[in-house]
């Protein structure tokens, strides 16, 4: 018997939709996982098999495997673990949908499990939930740290699970998820760093702030030289407290960025602050863009 769950590989920026199909053979038991997976997607099926085992449920004593589908895609990271345990379980019926739940083609999984069976956060989140609601699908399966990035994007249903026998009893119907809700104000919370970081507090300098100002105001460049300890760098910084907030696609695009960097804060989803990047005067081409 074979299953399919839907997932998403993040790509950059973007984001493709993967399915995560399961199928188990009577004979010596084995696992494997096909579809251009990487060391970590690899390394998944011992994340896998402990999680099932001390979330209380049984590994088949049975040839495993997993493909994931497009083939041809290069899968990279933890994120595959959850759509793969709920396809294993699906496969070995020891999980039954409920009639109120949506097919599993209708709902992505994503998620690194621990061997608990924990769930810990992924990058990329907020990638996933644009993609999701491109191809129509509303319900995202997600570690609860994720789920404040993921209701950036209205319009879906966003489900925050702690580990995975929550899960599995959701999906059953024996113990429903809410949806998870955030206060506006939350999101729009401005940091204290914008505050550190006002030109108004800076002594001085008012030929540099005229230039600033104008920059600031036209969107133009701007090249400041001299000596160290001038304040090139730090007038540079409050240069952002100048210019207007950014706009709602702005921030969404700053967010995406911090998400699959992975720097993005726990406490604040949506970045709202323009970002600051100071790089090294001697650092390379490659370095600036972090090509690899």
């Amino acid at each position: 018997m074979s299953s399919k769950v839907m997932t998403a590989a993040v790509l950059g920026l973007n984001c493709e939709l993967v399915e995560v199909e399961a199928d188990t053979t009577p004979m010596l038991p084995k696992f494997f996982i096909v579809g251009l997976p990487d060391k970590s997607v690899d390394e998944s099926k011992e994340r896998v098999r402990s999680a099932i085992k001390n979330s209380g449920f049984k590994m088949p004593r049975a040839k495993i495997t997993i493909n994931l589908a497009p083939a041809d895609l290069r899968k990279e990271g933890p994120a595959y673990d959850l759509p793969i345990a709920v396809s294993i379980l699906l496969t070995t019926k020891q999980l039954f949908l409920a009639e109120s739940i949506a097919k599993p083609e209708k709902q992505i999984f994503i998620g690194e499990l621990a061997l608990n069976g924990r769930l810990r956060p992924v990058n990329g989140v907020l990638s996933v939930c644009l993609a999701a609601k491109e191809q129509g699908i509303k319900n995202i399966y997600l570690p609860h740290r994720n789920a404040a990035e993921a209701t950036l994007i209205k319009g879906l249903n966003i489900y925050p699970c702690k580990n995975l026998s929550q899960l599995v009893k959701h999906l059953s119907g024996k113990d429903l998820i809410k949806p998870f809700v955030i206060k506006k104000e939350t999101l729009l919370e401005k940091s204290t760093l914008m505050s550190i970081y006002d030109m108004a507090y800076v002594k001085g300098q008012h030929h540099v702030k005229r230039a600033l100002e104008i920059a600031a105001a036209g969107s133009h460049n701007v090249l400041l030289s001299g000596p160290p300890g001038a304040g090139k760098t730090l007038l540079a910084k409050t240069m952002a407290s100048i210019l207007p907030a950014m706009t709602t696609a702005e921030s969404l695009e700053v967010t995406r960025v911090y998400s699959v960097a992975g720097i993005l804060p726990n406490n604040k989803p949506l970045i709202t602050d323009r970002p600051f990047r100071s790089p090294h005067h001697t650092a390379s081409g490659v370095a600036v863009t972090i090509a690899r």
